[in-house]
C-alpha cells in the first residue's frame, strides 16, 4: 500500500506524514536558495544568445528557477478555489497581462520585494483572512517581474519567451490546481495553518533580504 493509499484510507499517520512532507518542501526552498529570491533567467545563467529557441527555453524555465514564483504557483494547491480550471485560466491571463505591463512600464521600484510579500498574501487567503480575489493582483505582479529580464531582445525572441512563459505557467497552474489539489484537500486544518505559517516565513524572509540587499 502506497502513502497515498494510506492517506485515502484516513490514517492519521499518513495525513501527518503528507503534511510534514509538504511543510518540509516549503521550508527547503528558501534554505536551498543561498541568496534572496530574485528572478532568475536561463539567458542570464548560461549567457544565451537571444534566439527564438533560447527565448522559448528561457520562458519555460524562468518560473521554475525563481523559487518565489515556483512556491507561489504550487502553494495555490493549498487554497480551496472553486471551479479550479476557471481559476487557472484567470490566473494565467492575469499573469500574462502583468508581463505585458512589465514590458510597457518597466522598473517598478521594489517589485521583487512585493513578489515575496505575495506569499504572505497567499497565506492570508489560505487562513481566510483575505478574499481569494486577492490572488489575481498577486499573480499580475509575478507576471510583471517575469518580464523584466528580456529587455534588449528583438521582437521575435520576445514572442518566443512569452510562448515559453505561457506554457510553463499553464503547466504549473494545472499541476497545482488540478493534480495536487485533491490530495491537499484532505489535509487537516492544523496542517494547513502550519503550511500557511511556512509561506509567511518564506515571504517575510525573502522580503527582508530584498530590503537589506
Amino acid at each position: 500500500m502506497t502513502p497515498l493509499d494510506l492517506h485515502r484510507s484516513g490514517s492519521p499517520l499518513a495525513k501527518q506524514a503528507l503534511g510534514l512532507g509538504l511543510l518540509a518542501s516549503l521550508l527547503l526552498i528558501p534554505v536551498c536558495s543561498a541568496a534572496p529570491a530574485l528572478a532568475h533567467h536561463v539567458a542570464d545563467l548560461s549567457a544565451m544568445r537571444p534566439t527564438v529557441l533560447n527565448g522559448i527555453l528561457s520562458g519555460l524555465a524562468h518560473p521554475v528557477l525563481g523559487p518565489d514564483h515556483l512556491l507561489f504557483l504550487l502553494a495555490l494547491s493549498l487554497v480551496g478555489l472553486q471551479r479550479r480550471l476557471r481559476w487557472a485560466l484567470a490566473l494565467l491571463v492575469v499573469g500574462l497581462l502583468g508581463s505585458a505591463s512589465g514590458l510597457l512600464w518597466p522598473g517598478l521600484p521594489g517589485a521583487e520585494i512585493l513578489v515575496a510579500i505575495t506569499l504572505v498574501v497567499e497565506a492570508l487567503v489560505l487562513l481566510r483572512r483575505l478574499p481569494a480575489l486577492t490572488l489575481l493582483p498577486a499573480m499580475a505582479l509575478h507576471g510583471y517581474v517575469l518580464s523584466g529580464p528580456v529587455f534588449g531582445w528583438s521582437t521575435m525572441p520576445l514572442t518566443a519567451y512569452g510562448l515559453g512563459l505561457l506554457l510553463s505557467q499553464a503547466s504549473l497552474l494545472v499541476m497545482s490546481l488540478v493534480v495536487l489539489r485533491p490530495a491537499v484537500s484532505r489535509l487537516s486544518p492544523t496542517t494547513l495553518r502550519w503550511l500557511a505559517l511556512a509561506l509567511i516565513a518564506c515571504g517575510g524572509t525573502w522580503a527582508l533580504a530584498g530590503l537589506a540587499a
